[in-house]
């Protein structure tokens, strides 16, 4: 009988021990379905291409969309990481915004856009211009949409907006390093 016994608590504990081995199989398993991040390869040697596709977008104020133009010149200047072209681009973007006035927080960023010695300051100030140019938005088209996109790794993943023409993502606080990273938060219509 204790022969018995014993065998029944040998196999009981083989089953035991095979259930705890495939148990943790499986769960070892599991993990390795993670997605790595998508990665995209820009080359450097070409000149950066970011036409995107638009929708038809009209505004109740040609002076707004002309900001609006601007804004976008010196959004995708940030995208090709050129500063030169984002001084001159946000330099343009004044002349707008002394046409149509803008609070002085949003003058000084256009400002300090055209004066900086780095990309990284131009960036910086760009989240400023961003933030006043959608609040100028609000409510002056006539036909169609602006997307407001973010970023949420933008200046060490407290994360930054930007506004395009288009749904397609071309980030301008990382630019080539990480062309794609970011999503539509809203429409503005």
């Amino acid at each position: 009988m204790c022969i018995f016994a014993e065998r029944k608590f040998e196999t009981m504990k083989l089953i035991y021990n095979s259930l705890l081995i495939a148990c943790l199989i499986f769960f070892i398993s599991c993990g390795n379905d993670k997605k790595e991040p998508e990665t995209v390869t820009v080359e450097t040697d070409a000149p950066l291409n970011i036409e995107a596709s638009t929708e038809e977008t009209a505004f109740k104020d040609p002076k707004l969309e002309h900001v609006f133009d601007q804004y976008i010149d010196v959004k995708n200047a940030l995208v090709k990481t050129d500063m030169e072209a984002t001084q001159t681009a946000a330099s343009n973007l004044l002349t707008a915004f002394a046409n149509v006035g803008v609070s002085e927080k949003a003058f000084m960023a256009g400002q300090a856009m055209v004066e900086a010695e780095d990309i990284e300051a131009q960036r910086k100030a760009f989240v400023t211009v961003t933030d006043e140019v959608a609040s100028m938005l609000e409510g002056s088209l006539s036909e169609g949409a602006i997307y407001k996109q973010y970023c949420p790794m933008a200046f060490d993943n407290t994360g930054a907006y930007w506004l395009s023409y288009s749904k397609e993502i071309y980030n301008p606080y990382f630019g080539d390093k990480m062309l794609r990273c970011g999503r539509v938060e809203a429409k503005i219509e």
